[in-house]
């Protein structure tokens, strides 16, 4: 009963105060997403440590944001996520296409930080028949709630993998003959562009688009064309945009 007690008041996705944390880490809780912190010293610190021994995200939180997700419940200046899924292996997610026999098609978001924009990518993957997202396991939205919520319960369809490291896991595609295209202003049309072969089409934060890394590692660039006076779509839609291109290239539409 207790634990409950330290559950937001509408929803189950986050734990909150030290001792219930403190037990979830200790427990192994495989759902464990991120734990928000405010503060350092005493059991804090044992938590910072328990979530580094467990490959937990931590984050550094003001009490305004440890308010809102503890929905009034009182969190002792700790609140814990838990995932709303199990989330993929990259390999799960190439073992689709080998299943399906076809050719890999793979969104992968680069720092999509607003759930809903994440959630509403991964409603459009589903739609569009995608083997799955890549999502880096920091600077990135996850499977909350919310994104659960947006995705129009697509989420519990689309494979998500979750990575340490998305420079390395696009290598690892990469040797799987999957080729990279990312989006930006920069690139070519991307009606003009080819993506009838094995892709991953990579979209970018809502704010500062592909990060430099992540961009070196693209095969290509591709674009949107803008005839207003906005240089910019949402992630989502544009996203949207891009995956709806490779099923008509493809002969799906």
């Amino acid at each position: 009963m207790e634990k409950n007690k330290n559950l937001t008041a509408d929803t189950a996705d986050v734990i909150c105060g030290r001792n219930p944390v403190i037990e979830a880490l200790k427990s192994g809780t495989p759902r464990l997403d991120a734990i928000y912190i405010n503060g350092f010293g005493g059991s804090l610190n044992l938590i910072r440590n328990l979530a580094k021994e467990n490959n937990v995200v931590v984050k550094d939180a003001q009490e305004q944001k440890l308010n809102q997700l503890s929905g009034g419940a009182s969190h002792q200046g700790v609140a814990a996520s838990v995932a709303c899924g199990e989330y993929a292996s990259v390999e799960d997610i190439l073992n689709i296409s080998h299943q399906k026999g076809t050719k890999p098609f793979i969104i992968i978001c680069d720092e999509i930080e607003d759930p809903h924009n994440l959630g509403a990518i991964i409603r459009t993957a589903e739609a569009a028949g995608a083997d799955g997202i890549i999502i880096p396991k920091r600077r990135s939205a996850s499977l909350n709630a919310t994104v659960f919520k947006t995705s129009a319960g697509a989420a519990s369809y689309v494979p998500v993998a979750r990575v340490a490291n998305l420079a390395s896991c696009i290598d690892v595609l990469k040797e799987n003959g999957i080729w990279v295209y990312g989006t930006d202003a920069s690139g070519s049309d991307y009606d003009k562009t080819d993506f009838t072969g094995s892709c991953a089409l990579v979209i970018g934060s809502e704010g500062f688009g592909i990060s430099r890394l992540i961009r070196k590692k693209c095969d290509f660039m591709v674009k949107l064309p803008m005839h207003g006076k906005i240089n910019s779509l949402n992630a989502s839609v544009a996203a949207g945009i891009f995956m709806y291109e490779v099923l008509r290239q493809r002969g799906a539409i």
